[in-house]
This record gives structure tokens, sequence and C-alpha cells, in this order.
């Protein structure tokens, strides 16, 4: 299987320890997702997202620094053992975060949906819910 790179960069007008939490912190991530979450703050620990849609584990943590996780999406066309790397890295920048986001491994006939997903379901949602916070 093919396979290819994702990388973001996306800018949100939060510190580096809020963006993190917001990925980490399971009731934070339900409420931006609108989805049931459950997810482990230790190295090796277990995560589970958008009702069971994405699961996989922990990899690396570095509080308001960085995540390192494999991934696995329940979707078709997705292999049932096969899982990505995503990477996500907080940079401050003033009273704002960049985070810079990559993912790797992912089957090259899935990188355009996910890509848009990553926007659509985790930047844009995040967003809204720091200005609404």
């Amino acid at each position: 299987m093919k396979t290819n790179t994702i990388t973001q960069t996306y800018t949100f007008s939060a510190s580096p320890d809020t963006v993190y939490q917001l990925l980490m912190d399971p009731e934070k991530h339900a409420a931006f997702t609108g989805a049931d979450a459950e997810i482990s703050n230790e190295i090796d620990g277990k995560f589970s997202v958008y009702d069971a849609y994405c699961t996989g584990y922990n990899i690396e943590l570095i509080p308001g620094k960085k995540i390192v996780q494999r991934w696995h999406f329940e979707e078709e066309g997705w292999p049932d053992d096969h899982y990505s790397i995503c990477t996500f890295s907080f940079e401050p920048e003033g009273n704002k975060t960049n985070l810079h986001f990559e993912q790797t491994g992912v089957p090259e006939h899935k990188v355009a949906d996910l890509s848009d997903g990553w926007k659509e379901f985790y930047w844009e949602p995040m967003e809204a819910y720091l200005k609404n916070n």
C-alpha cells in the first residue's frame, strides 16, 4: 500500500497548554467535537475519539509542547491493522499558538479526505470552542 504525509499548520488564540489540553483532556475533546472521547495521558495509553471512529495510543507526550500518537481510522479503505503516526507540535507566538501537525503513513487514497477532515473536524471546531469558552 502506498502512503503519504499530511502536513498542516494552524494558529490558535490560546496558549500551548490550552491547545494541548483540548486534544488530551477527554471532557474538553468531547466538548469541541460533540462526540465521545476516552483519552489516556500516559505513554502507551490508549485513546478513542469521535465515538471510536479514531483509536490508537500515545507514543510521546510533552505537555504544552508535543503529542505523538498512532491513529487508526474506522472507515472504508483503511486497512484493519494499519496505523498512521500523528505528531502535534505546539509553538508559542505571543498570546497565540502555532500548531504544527504531521500525519505520516496515510494510505494514499485517503490523503485528500483526511486533510480536509483535520480542518473541518479538528482545527475549526477547536477555534470555535476557544472563542466561546
